[in-house]
């Protein structure tokens, strides 16, 4: 792939990070090396803010898209930050206690955990770590999994990008979608019935929207654009960008429509796929 510089989205768990936590020194490379030759690389995630910790950016990175979607930061500069109202924060906290099911919200300042989160949360964190193919070493706890989640906080926020609960069962999902009609209700952690986790985040956000946002901010197209990811919820990402890259370890659908399928996480796939496209 040559002719002008391109700007690079990166999916952060399972594309830049691996299932330990780690990122591989490959990964590092890759980066560095596409930037050193002129090109923009923006991590593209369902992350906070508050959960891109130290060693990511010490990668050397332009930016970021965080909450799938809902705050931009490019140079150091906020772009964009969606996020929901106080109100509705509130009636879904409300919501989630009056079914006992635990939760975490999501913001910029940091993941604030619900009261029984961090007992609740072990299992399901456990059953998480085994899905991925392996039992993650280190890696069996609520504070081994999110090592800087804040307990016994207000919970009532006016800053919170999305939240995150365990579901009991995937009733609890439908019944999400329902009682919150403006909002977007997802899943995470598997697929279908068999998920973990739902969320509720602002309804007309995603990854491929806050493209477009920072790329009407830096003047750039969309033809110079190239997207990686390992998950479903990266499909937007690369159906939106020019050029689509799935991680061999992603999941079968976004394996099917990626215009590349590169290596594992772990056997060095973001330098692989940076090298073939001639980004290094």
């Amino acid at each position: 792939m040559t002719g002008k510089n391109k700007i690079i989205f990166l999916d952060v768990d399972g594309t830049l990070v691996d299932y330990e936590g780690r990122v591989p020194v490959s990964a590092v490379e890759a980066v560095r090396g596409a930037r050193a030759n002129g090109h923009k690389v923006y991590i593209c995630t369902g992350r906070s803010r508050a959960e891109v910790y130290p060693e990511i950016w010490e990668i050397g990175l332009d930016g970021m898209i965080g909450g799938n979607g809902s705050y931009i930061e490019d140079r150091g500069s906020v772009v964009m930050h969606r996020h929901l109202s106080a109100e509705q924060c509130s009636q879904i906290v409300d919501w989630l206690h009056e079914r006992n099911l635990e939760f975490y919200l999501e913001c910029n300042a940091g993941l604030f955990g619900s009261e029984n989160f961090e007992t609740a949360g072990e299992p399901v964190i456990q059953l998480y770590s085994r899905r991925k193919g392996k039992e993650i070493s280190g890696v069996h706890t609520v504070r081994q999994a999110f090592p800087h989640m804040i307990f016994g906080a207000e919970l009532y926020r006016d800053d919170v990008n999305k939240i995150s609960f365990i579901l009991d069962s995937y009733q609890d999902y439908l019944d999400s979608r329902d009682r919150f009609p403006d909002l977007k209700a997802g899943t995470w952690g598997g697929a279908g019935e068999t998920a973990l986790f739902g969320d509720l985040a602002l309804k007309e956000i995603d990854k491929a929207y806050a493209m477009d946002v920072l790329l009407e901010h830096l003047g750039a197209s969309l033809e110079d654009t190239i997207a990686v990811g390992d998950a479903k919820v990266d499909i937007p990402m690369l159906e939106h960008s020019s050029f689509g890259i799935s991680m061999g370890n992603g999941g079968p659908e976004i394996r099917a429509m990626a215009d590349y399928v590169t290596d594992d996480v772990e056997h060095d796939g973001l330098w692989k796929a940076f090298s073939h496209l001639g980004l290094l």
